[in-house]
């Protein structure tokens, strides 16, 4: 068993790392404030291969495995796990359409995808349909210009902002067998958005409710086979929580290594924070729990890579394993900086605002508990 990265992991992290630090970070509290992420940004990311991180070299993209990708989004969120968590959604975006459109859909929309000239939102979750996916009620009834779409997504990333919306709706009966996907194209006519969400964080990325009012796609656009989609949404989401988890790793040790130089300089009682034993206990349970997430992760990535028949039960354990860790490290984080923490000009405060979501997105943590529990009764 051999836990090194490769020399070829090791230049992804390091790229990503770079690029987030030298591109982003010097950014990322102006983003915040305006409440979004330049569009230039993306086709840099782009040309860099993550805009298409997962997508065959076939067909354009990078090939990567999911413990590359984890390795990405984790240096990527060193710098801003807000930016990093769009990519990820557009990602498991390009992801679907590859492995389930159509050649004449991969050919026509992926080189897109994988510019990021065209940027991809997801759109799963509805007002009544969070953790119950499956009661979804935006429906897609064939017409003769395709299909119509009816209904409205709520907590949409990039939603009045992305250039095309991969869409789970119903175009069969109820429960998951009903449900196809749909790839809508900004512009399309009946497509609307709600107001701009005032979020707790994440907020470079816009939110809005996605609106749908017999809004027309060209039946060209429907992703893979008809009553397949939740199958298609559901496979998504075992990356895309491996991803999310990655992100709070990076938000998390970026905030334990500004810590570690913050206690080095500040001094209390005659003698640098770090001198205190209390606090190096602290230290040494961040520490810990960190690289513990780290290996967890990345085993988890490793079962989606090698199609391990448990992959799906690691991916909800790493996820609710890591996103905790990650929540609990920048807290002790900002405890440890004190009054100064607290203030946006350190930008701890920015990292808890974004890592607390990931315990939401993506599944939440109660749902991943659940199919941890209903994998173990099941054996």
């Amino acid at each position: 068993m051999d836990f090194a990265l490769t020399e070829e992991q090791s230049a992804i992290f390091d790229m990503a790392r770079d690029f987030g630090a030298n591109t982003i970070a010097p950014h990322a509290a102006q983003w915040e404030k305006d409440g979004i992420i330049p569009k230039t940004l993306w086709p840099e990311l782009g040309a860099l291969g993550l805009g298409g991180i997962y997508v065959s070299e076939e067909s354009g993209g990078s090939g990567l495995t999911r413990l590359d990708a984890t390795l990405a989004f984790e240096a990527l969120s060193m710098a801003c796990p807000s930016v990093a968590a769009f990519l990820s959604i557009h990602n498991m975006c390009a992801r679907m359409i590859d492995g389930y459109g159509s050649p004449e859909m991969k050919e026509r929309l992926l080189p897109g995808a994988v510019s990021m000239e065209t940027v991809y939102s997801y759109c799963l979750t509805e007002p009544g349909a969070g953790s119950d996916a499956a009661a979804l009620k935006t429906r897609a009834t064939r017409t003769d210009e395709g299909y119509s779409l009816t209904g409205t997504k709520a907590f949409i990333s990039g939603g009045g902002y992305s250039d095309a919306y991969v869409v789970m709706a119903r175009t069969g009966d109820d429960g998951p067998h009903g449900i196809s996907t749909l790839v809508v194209e900004d512009g399309a006519p009946g497509l609307s958005f709600g107001g701009l969400e005032d979020k707790m964080g994440w907020r470079a990325q816009p939110t809005r409710q996605v609106q749908f009012d017999t809004c027309i796609t060209p039946a060209k656009n429907l992703l893979g086979e008809e009553g397949k989609g939740f199958k298609y949404a559901m496979a998504g989401l075992d990356g895309g929580r491996l991803n999310i988890a990655a992100c709070s790793l990076g938000a998390a040790q970026a905030a334990l290594t500004q810590t570690l130089a913050y206690m080095d300089e500040r001094r209390a009682f005659g003698k640098s924070l770090n001198e205190f034993q209390a606090l190096q206990f602290k230290l040494a349970d961040m520490e810990i729990e960190l690289q513990a997430a780290r290996v967890f992760l990345r085993q988890a990535a490793w079962k989606i890579d090698t199609a391990a028949t448990d992959a799906t039960r690691h991916c909800a354990m790493a996820k609710a394993f890591t996103t905790e860790v990650g929540n609990r490290v920048v807290d002790t984080c900002l405890q440890l900086h004190g009054g100064y923490g607290y203030l946006a000009d350190y930008g701890i405060e920015k990292l808890l605002r974004d890592v607390r979501v990931h315990r939401i997105l993506e599944g939440t943590n109660e749902i991943m508990r659940l199919i941890v529990a209903r994998g173990m009764l099941a054996q």
